[in-house]
């Protein structure tokens, strides 16, 4: 479905992503895993067009993504949940949720996603009319969740969904992420800071430090491997 190939980025004369491959196969969960300035952010937003790579490719579906406009890459199916949520705050719930279509022609098409978003999060159809900023955290990454569902993709990408969230929400967004992804078929590339819970719920992991993957293959093994466990789970 996704295959990232010697994808490099830099910040200016920084190198945040030195030459990473990766490959996502359709209906997986797959995890990135790192401490902070791995690179797992920079790698989302590359996939997603909001940086432009200095060298590498991205192929989605067979076709070469790498160059393309963010909003190119999100009417092909991408959708991408920003670290922070990065609701608009001064909008309400419903017109968030709006923003979320605004690729979509079809009134049909979207009255099904609503439905479909309202299904996945009750608690979203309780405050339409609410101030998006208004909202908790946990509350807010359900509508950050939701606008991007809102737009069809077949591949999500959640950039630390647990960020910011009161504990006992934590579990109640992983479980939703697992119906996502189980109920309804959606490919989801996970970027967690939670080591333990991201290798739980997926299926294939990457490891990176210092914007190389140094790590990689199926959760249930990265789980066991003693190296990762001292350095990520904390055993």
């Amino acid at each position: 479905m996704l295959q990232v190939t010697d994808l490099s980025v830099s910040y200016g004369a920084i190198s945040a992503l030195g030459g990473i491959s990766f490959r996502i196969e359709p209906g997986r969960i797959v995890t990135l895993v790192g401490a902070n300035g791995a690179g797992k952010t920079t790698t989302l937003k590359t996939l997603s067009g909001l940086l432009r790579p200095k060298s590498g490719t991205v192929t989605y579906k067979g076709e070469d993504i790498t160059r393309l406009p963010p909003h190119r890459i999100v009417a092909r199916g991408l959708g991408h949940v920003p670290e922070g949520r990065m609701v608009f705050a001064n909008l309400t719930v419903d017109e968030n949720l709006a923003m979320g279509a605004y690729l979509l022609k079809d009134k049909e098409r979207i009255a099904r996603n609503r439905a479909y978003v309202f299904d996945i999060f009750p608690r979203l159809k309780e405050r339409l009319g609410q101030a998006a900023g208004t909202l908790s955290g946990g509350e807010q990454q359900m509508l950050a969740i939701g606008r991007a569902l809102m737009g069809d993709p077949q591949l999500l990408m959640l950039d630390e969904p647990s960020l910011g969230i009161a504990p006992k929400l934590i579990s109640t967004i992983f479980e939703k992420i697992i119906e996502i992804n189980r109920a309804h078929g959606v490919t989801i590339l996970l970027v967690e800071q939670n080591a333990k819970l991201a290798l739980e719920i997926s299926h294939d992991a990457y490891v990176l430090e210092t914007g190389r993957v140094v790590m990689q293959g199926p959760s249930e093994k990265l789980r066991a491997d003693p190296q990762l466990k001292a350095a990520y789970l904390g055993g």
